[in-house]
């Protein structure tokens, strides 16, 4: 079955569904942010149908977050790299898993991440780009960009 497409959305969350929001794409990001890249091992380590995988792979391609480079030429045989656009996807998955650390891993982060220029393990945490400070959800408040369409979309503020 068809999803609903986003495409038509004037909402960013929605633009970046409709790119990474099937399940098995961020797992192929997330591998792939690991340093996977052959077609091999990513379904060995997702444990993905072939024709599925192909389907994704192609897809991220088709958007600019992968690309396709042979590394064999008989028969011709491709690593799946990430581009800038795919790399960025890092802070999403960094939000998904910190949460998941949180809500989801009742024994523990599975993986932690190690901040190589220190040396400590660390989480992110969103600070204000403007001043430094520390920035909860409660903190911010939706204004219109420049790209609004229609101003209604955005919620009052209560």
């Amino acid at each position: 079955m068809r999803r609903t497409s986003f495409e038509d959305m004037n909402c960013s969350i929605a633009q970046c569904l409709e790119v990474v929001g099937e399940w098995w794409t961020l797992l192929i990001v997330r591998d792939a942010l690991m340093g996977v890249t052959r077609f091999d091992d990513f379904r060995e380590r997702l444990g993905i149908a072939r024709n599925v995988l192909t389907q994704r792979l192609e897809y991220l391609v088709a958007h600019d977050i992968m690309t396709k480079v042979p590394y064999q030429a008989n028969p011709v045989r491709h690593d799946y790299r990430l581009t800038a656009k795919g790399r960025s996807l890092w802070l999403v998955l960094t939000a998904m898993r910190q949460w998941g650390d949180q809500w989801a891993a009742p024994d523990g982060p599975p993986v932690q991440s190690l901040h190589k220029t220190c040396g400590h393990v660390t989480v992110l945490e969103p600070v204000c780009s403007a001043c430094g400070e520390r920035v909860h959800g409660r903190d911010l408040q939706p204004v219109d960009g420049p790209g609004v369409r229609d101003a209604s979309m955005i919620p009052a503020v209560r």
